[in-house]
């Protein structure tokens, strides 16, 4: 990924105007909450959340929170069911994220969701980044704006430091209030998914006592066959065996090709549409080598996942 010039932006109209642009364009803003700095991309445009991963050196696509101005905003993407509703007017704008199932017609790209069925959402409290919302007018994807692993950004400079030269624009809100990650529930019923800015014991005078993730819900990435298709999963293929799809990366004949011209990261914003597209053949699918440097991987991650036995 090449480095690129961080703009530090005001959280003025402004400044936001042109953080807006960026994001429609397909750049990458970080941009404040109420919890901390969050990586922001178009949750629409899975290139651009690629860019997110290649950016934070993320080790797998773990699902990324969809952050959005309002309810209805949300509504429109996601289901809720009663307790889930009953949440979000409580609690939102604030630091609890709901894990719902996913709208058909959401438009959310494959790769904030990691191919799951369900999508991760919130409406942050910081004005600063509901201004952002509002002046972008889509669904942000936002990690947490720090490289994999490190400490959680609660300052603009924590960012530049972090990530200066990985992102196209900084939005400067101050500080984060709360400081702590959003707490993170889903699920039927609801587990507790993550501890975080929001008390559980607050949660739990809606819904009762939480479950435990482990009780309820796999947690994505955790299990071995998780993303698989129906169909058998052959990797380091250079070419099908009969009756198999392929699918390729770089310069080769295959069904469908993650990149022509060897592009990491546009290898990993088709990865979930590809797989779901010869998922649907119904043939068992053969899978070119991909490099493991970079997002490649992650992409290599996914695809042991997917060939598991089960």
């Amino acid at each position: 990924m090449s480095k690129l010039q961080t703009e530090i932006l005001t959280s003025d109209a402004s400044g936001l105007a042109t953080a807006a642009d960026v994001l429609a364009r397909g750049g990458l803003v970080a941009f404040p909450t109420e919890t901390v700095y969050g990586l922001g991309a178009d949750a629409r445009d899975n290139r651009a959340v690629a860019r997110v991963f290649a950016a934070k050196g993320r080790p797998s696509f773990n699902p990324l929170i969809v952050h959005v101005p309002d309810l209805a905003a949300a509504q429109s993407i996601a289901r809720f069911d009663d307790i889930s509703l009953e949440l979000a007017q409580a609690f939102w704008p604030g630091p609890l994220t709901l894990v719902l199932p996913l709208r058909a017609d959401s438009g959310i790209a494959p790769l904030v969701t990691a191919g799951l069925d369900t999508v991760a959402l919130r409406v942050p409290a910081h004005p600063v980044g509901q201004a952002l919302l509002h002046a972008f007018n889509g669904p942000i994807a936002a990690p947490s704006a720090n490289p994999s692993g490190r400490i959680s950004p609660t300052t603009a400079t924590h960012v530049a430091d972090g990530l200066g030269g990985k992102l196209d624009a900084i939005v400067d809100g101050g500080a984060c209030s709360v400081g702590l990650e959003s707490t993170i529930v889903g699920g039927t019923p609801p587990a507790l998914l993550r501890p975080g800015g929001l008390p559980t014991e607050e949660i739990e005078k809606i819904t009762g006592p939480l479950a435990k993730a482990g009780d309820t819900i796999t947690a994505p990435g955790q299990i071995k066959s998780h993303y698989a298709p129906n169909a058998p999963v052959r990797l380091n293929a250079n070419a099908a065996h009969a009756g198999e799809v392929l699918l390729g990366f770089g310069p080769m004949q295959s069904d469908l090709n993650l990149s022509i011209t060897g592009d990491l990261i546009e290898a990993a914003a088709n990865l979930f549409e590809h797989l779901h597209r010869l998922n649907d053949t119904g043939k068992p699918i053969a899978i070119a080598p991909i490099p493991n440097t970079g997002l490649g991987r992650a992409i290599n991650d996914r695809l042991q996942r997917a060939a598991a036995p089960r």
